[in-house]
This record gives C-alpha cells, structure tokens and sequence, in this order.
C-alpha cells in the first residue's frame, strides 16, 4: 500500500516554526506550532498559502519542509487603504460603550457590507472615532516556514464539500 501523500483532499498537519523579515531586521522569531498541537488544513481548498501548499505536496508524514515566501505571494504588501475610521458608536452594546473592546492593539472579528470576515486592529480611539487596520499582521513582510508533516488522513465528503477541516479526526469544532 502507498503511503498517504499530501495531496488534494488530504486532512494534512503540520508543526512549523514561522520566521519573519520586515526588509530591514532580517528574520525573526513569529510562532511555532508544535507537534503536540499542529495545525489541520484540507489540501487543495486554498486553506494556506499557495506557495506553501505547493512545498508540501506530495510530501508524506514525518518530511520536513522548508521554504521562504516574499510578501508578494504572502500577504501582499502593506496597504495604508486598508485602514478605516468606524464611528464610536458603531461599538455600542445596550447603550454602553465597550471600553475592554477598545483597547489599543486589540483585534476585533467584523464583516463588511458584503459579508465577508475581516479582523481590525484598534489604532487608537479619539473624537473622530475608532481607527482601525484591516491589513494582515503578515502584511508586507516575508515569511520563513521550516517544519515537518505531522499526519495526513483522507477527508471525510462533508470536510470536502465544505472546504475545510472539521477537526483533527474529523468531528466537527468550534
């Protein structure tokens, strides 16, 4: 029996520790992802980067992987339109203002007028408002993954419909 590859419709996780270079610093530390907790992605449904979806194919569990991604096919380049001015009120709950959600630095989970998720960053709050960076946090900086294929499993026809991983072994999270 051939042994799973990372291929369309694969249940792929990997561990990884992902290094970052803003073009003036060099790398740097951002995260890792352990072999105790890796991270699940579905193969194939533009789940992660396309560059590293194209490093992990046809790789079989316990290979490593290495590969640098510039910005441009990363998160793209940082966007200054990408920042947005949102009325105070808009932040509103039962007439009250929510200061603990307005803390600097915080990200809030919001959708546009289209439906479509996005997470702003809280600038700063003052008379003209909440200011607001929808830009990636990954926005403009090159990415340097190194880690290895933790497991691989097939999807299950629900994961496949849906596009996405229900959970390490299927069931479905939240």
């Amino acid at each position: 029996m051939m042994p799973i590859r990372a291929t369309k419709n694969a249940v792929v996780a990997v561990s990884y520790t992902l290094l970052v270079d803003d073009g003036e610093t060099g790398f740097r530390w951002y995260e890792t992802v352990t072999d105790t907790d890796p991270f699940y992605f579905l193969f194939g449904h533009h789940n992660i980067l396309p560059k590293l979806e194209e490093a992990l194919e046809g790789k079989s569990v316990g290979d490593s992987f290495a590969i640098t991604i510039g910005f441009e096919n990363g998160y793209g380049d940082y966007d200054p339109a990408k920042k947005a001015i949102i009325p105070k009120a808009n932040f509103k709950e039962e007439g009250k203002k929510n200061r603990d959600l307005l803390r600097i630095g915080n990200v809030i989970p919001m959708q546009d007028d289209k439906g479509n998720q996005m997470r702003g960053e809280v600038l700063k709050v003052d008379y003209m408002g909440v200011h607001l960076d929808f830009n990636s946090p990954l926005a403009g900086l090159d990415l340097q993954f190194e880690g290895k294929i933790v497991s691989i499993r097939e999807a299950l026809p629900e994961e496949v419909d849906h596009g996405h991983v229900h959970g390490p072994d299927g069931q479905h999270t939240h």
